[in-house]
C-alpha cells in the first residue's frame, strides 16, 4: 500500500531510467533509489527539516548529501522535465477568485497605535489633504 507522500508506480516508471546508480554506469548500483525519491518527496511535501526524516526512509544526512549531489549534477532537472504535465505549461490564475485573508482587508486595527496618533507619519498629512479623486 502506497503512503501519502510516496511516488506512484506510474511516475516511478517515467523517471527510474533517468536516475544514477543503474547497472553499467560509473559507481555503485543503487537499489534504493525509490526509497530515496520518497524521502525527498516527504521532505518537500511536509516542509519538515531533513533531520526529521523518518527512519524508514533512510538516514537523514545520507539522504541530504545525495539530494545535494543530484542537484549539482542536474538529475532533478531531468526528473522534473520527465514528470512535467504538458497541460500545465502555462497556468493562468484569475484573480477574481483568489481570496485574501480577512485580516488583509484593511479594517481598523485596535491597540496597534497610541490613542489619537496615527501609526505612520504620512497618515496625518494625508488626513489633512483634500481628496485626490471624486
Amino acid at each position: 500500500m502506497r503512503r501519502r507522500h510516496e511516488i506512484s508506480d506510474a511516475e516511478w516508471d517515467r523517471i527510474q531510467h533517468l536516475l544514477p546508480g543503474q547497472p553499467g554506469q560509473h559507481g555503485g548500483v543503487a537499489d534504493d533509489n525509490r526509497r530515496f525519491v520518497n524521502a525527498v518527496l516527504w521532505v518537500a511535501r511536509t516542509g519538515a527539516p531533513w533531520r526529521d526524516l523518518p527512519e524508514r526512509l533512510g538516514n537523514w544526512n545520507s539522504a541530504w548529501r545525495r539530494f545535494d549531489r543530484w542537484a549539482k549534477t542536474g538529475v532533478w532537472q531531468r526528473v522534473m522535465a520527465a514528470l512535467r504535465d504538458e497541460d500545465l505549461e502555462w497556468l493562468i490564475l484569475d484573480s477574481t477568485v483568489v481570496r485574501a485573508h480577512p485580516c488583509a482587508a484593511g479594517s481598523k486595527k485596535s491597540g496597534t497605535a497610541q490613542a489619537g496618533r496615527p501609526s505612520r507619519r504620512w497618515a496625518a498629512r494625508a488626513a489633512a489633504s483634500a481628496p485626490r479623486c471624486m
